[in-house]
């Protein structure tokens, strides 16, 4: 095996690899003591590939681990954790939903149209393990909203996503600073209360989320 700098190791011959997917065999892996974790980088993301241990440290910690999920008490927990999380997931949907119309603003008239564009907004970015910007929480809610909705209006009101973007640095953020220009111009519109004609691309990325 190599290290990040670039040294080769021998794994010894009584360690097994124990592969990724089981975060409670995970953790009590490293805990118990030595071990190697095996990471793969690719492009800018680091997946894991497992952790080299003992063999006999993780056939321990699976029979243990195996044990106590065989238990009511554990299954009993499990259920309290998942009311939770449904709980917590829910409170989020509905305050990105407020942050998002906070965004909008849009004139009285088209109040209709500002709930079903955050509901669409929040319907893609909102979902655990989407990998969206909406579930950053590097930045405020506030500014998740924001870059939620022009985002979803990228892809649903304009023709980003067959676009042909020549591979050369700086051209994809450049497109997409200029699509994002003509977004708020759009949202503008709706704000001001001026009349929306019936081709809106706002309107028919809407209808194809309701279809």
């Amino acid at each position: 095996m190599i290290d990040a700098q670039g040294k080769f190791h021998q794994v010894p011959a009584t360690w097994e690899l124990l592969p990724p997917g089981d975060p409670l065999y995970t953790r009590r892996v490293k805990a118990a003591g030595e071990h190697w974790c095996v990471q793969e980088k690719v492009g800018r993301k680091t997946f894991s590939k497992g952790i080299w241990a003992p063999a006999q440290t993780i056939a321990e910690v699976k029979i243990k681990a195996d044990a106590e999920r065989s238990t009511a008490a554990y299954a009993n927990r499990l259920e309290k954790q998942s009311q939770r999380r449904d709980a917590e997931q829910s409170k989020y949907v509905e305050d990105f939903v407020s942050e998002v119309r906070a965004f909008l603003q849009f004139d009285p008239m088209y109040t209709a149209w500002e709930a079903k564009l955050a509901q669409a907004v929040a319907e893609h970015a909102t979902p655990v393990g989407s990998g969206t910007v909406a579930r950053t929480k590097r930045i405020p809610i506030e500014q998740r909203a924001e870059s939620a909705v022009i985002a979803w209006m990228r892809h649903q009101t304009t023709a980003y996503d067959s676009m042909k973007i020549p591979r050369q640095k700086g051209a994809r953020r450049e497109v997409r600073r200029m699509l994002a220009y003509r977004s708020r111009e759009l949202l503008d519109s709706y704000r001001r209360g001026d009349p929306i004609p019936k081709a809106c691309p706002l309107q028919r990325g809407l209808a194809k989320e309701i279809s």
